[in-house]
């Protein structure tokens, strides 16, 4: 397997304090963080322009991480912009929506489901849970999901 890589001139360039290095170097020798953490913080030890060895090409990086081109531009990219903590930590997901059952409604599911009348049906429950003012819609696939997650699965 060939692996190309195209280096041209780095656009986002990572120079490095000596408190920040020295906390990386910190990070990465003890290795009690998480593995994505550590890699960060590998990334950008070898990327770090104000080291007295000078950095490393991307290419250089990317096998001696083990990581791809982009995790490394991606990396760079966030410390240049965010600063360190961005760049070792995960984003934030932005798009998240808010669960439509909450643990009343999920009760109030379960005690159904387990009751004798709807003969079992994710559709058929997720009607009842509307028609009782519970949520204002809901899928079948949400009552599937949380019936499965109580061990109530219906298929």
């Amino acid at each position: 397997m060939i692996l190309e890589i195209r280096y041209a001139g780095k656009k986002y360039r990572v120079k490095l304090t000596e408190e920040e290095r020295d906390y990386l170097i910190q990070q990465v020798s003890s290795g009690k963080s998480a593995v994505r953490k550590l890699t960060h913080a590998q990334i950008l030890l070898h990327a770090d322009e104000a080291a007295a060895i000078g950095s490393l090409k991307d290419i250089d990086i990317v096998k001696a991480a083990h990581i791809s081109c982009l995790t490394a531009e991606r990396v760079r990219k966030r410390f240049v912009e965010e600063g360190l903590e961005s760049a070792l930590n995960p984003k934030t997901q932005v798009r998240r929506r808010a669960k439509k059952l909450d643990g009343e409604a999920e009760a109030f599911l379960v005690a159904t489901a387990c009751s004798a009348a709807p003969a079992g049906h994710a559709d058929l429950l997720a009607e009842q849970l509307v028609e009782c003012n519970i949520v204002d819609s809901v899928s079948g696939e949400t009552v599937r999901k949380t019936l499965k997650k109580t061990n109530l699965s219906l298929g």
